[in-house]
């Protein structure tokens, strides 16, 4: 199963379609907020399903904050991140990773593209494609094949 992720677009429709476009063909597609309303609006416009939450710019917005979805058996938490104050640390996310019982994590919030892993659970930050904080568009493409999670973060020129 192949996963496409963006986040933090705020507004900049034409750099997620870019970035949808150059994923190529994904399974599940998600958008990790800022601005949701984004993500409905490329849903309309491409005709398509998008899994999505809503960050701390979306206020007014009654979508979820969080999610849990599972792909190929493993359970993977969807949050923006906000609300677990990534930009500082990210012990407050592990911790919800960890009561949930989760094997990933994809949030965004911080602008900036990471993976890590604490205690067998991955964490998954695409980056933004619109306000990135080192000046480089990322997206995220992750694969759930065999039991395993691959995540390959992708710069969007």
């Amino acid at each position: 199963m192949k996963i496409g992720v963006i986040s933090d677009s705020h507004g900049s429709i034409s750099g997620a379609k870019r970035a949808i476009q150059k994923m190529g063909e994904v399974d599940y597609l998600i958008h990790l907020g800022d601005y949701c309303r984004d993500a409905e609006r490329i849903s309309k416009e491409l005709k398509r399903d998008i899994i999505y939450v809503k960050g701390n710019c979306d206020l007014g917005s009654d979508v979820e904050t969080d999610k849990v979805i599972e792909v190929g058996g493993k359970k993977i938490f969807l949050t923006h991140g906000h609300k677990y104050n990534v930009k500082f640390d990210y012990m407050d996310l592990y911790y919800k990773a960890e009561e949930i019982g989760v094997d990933a994590v994809l949030f965004g919030h911080t602008h900036f593209a990471e993976v890590f892993e604490k205690n067998g659970i991955l964490f998954i930050n695409p980056g933004s494609v619109s306000r990135p904080r080192n000046g480089i568009e990322t997206y995220g493409v992750i694969t759930v094949d065999g039991g395993n999670i691959v995540p390959n973060i992708v710069e969007l020129y």
